[in-house]
């Protein structure tokens, strides 16, 4: 009969930090090549000069000075805080409207970057290609807005 031989001495100082620290590398891996996915932006105000945004759980709403905006879904931001959605843009004016005027609707995208308490809004006309702005929301401030009167 053929015993084996057993190894009684203690891991390496080395191996067993190797042990430890690959689950880690392999998660710091998956945060960082994207494997996880899309988050979806905290509901609730978020406010800066000359807009005011409200996020819901299924979309978001804009007023600017003289226009506003919507997205009928809810933002969802990936892991570098970035994200990218379509929705409308709608130029109002002062004045009367009429029962039967059109409203100045145009299909928009809407990208920015959150960091914190902080985002970064670029709003962007898809028909005619034109930029409307760039604005600077914080999370919880009811903005600034000039409606048209």
């Amino acid at each position: 009969m053929k015993l084996c031989k057993v190894n009684t001495q203690p891991e390496s100082d080395t191996l067993v930090q190797m042990r430890l620290l690959a689950p880690m590398l392999s998660a710091a891996f998956a945060v960082a090549c994207g494997a996880v996915g899309p988050s979806p932006l905290t509901t609730g105000v978020w406010g800066g000069n000359h807009i005011a945004m409200t996020i819901t759980e299924s979309s978001v709403h804009m007023e600017l000075d003289c226009a506003h905006g919507d997205v009928p879904s809810a933002i969802a931001i990936d892991a570098r805080g970035q994200f990218t959605v379509a929705g409308t843009f709608v130029r109002e004016h002062g004045g009367p409207i009429r029962v039967d005027e059109p409203s100045d609707s145009h299909p928009a995208m809407y990208t920015g970057s959150v960091s914190s308490n902080e985002m970064t809004l670029t709003i962007q006309q898809t028909d005619t290609n034109q930029t409307i702005g760039t604005f600077m929301l914080v999370r919880g401030t009811q903005g600034r807005v000039v409606k048209c009167l």
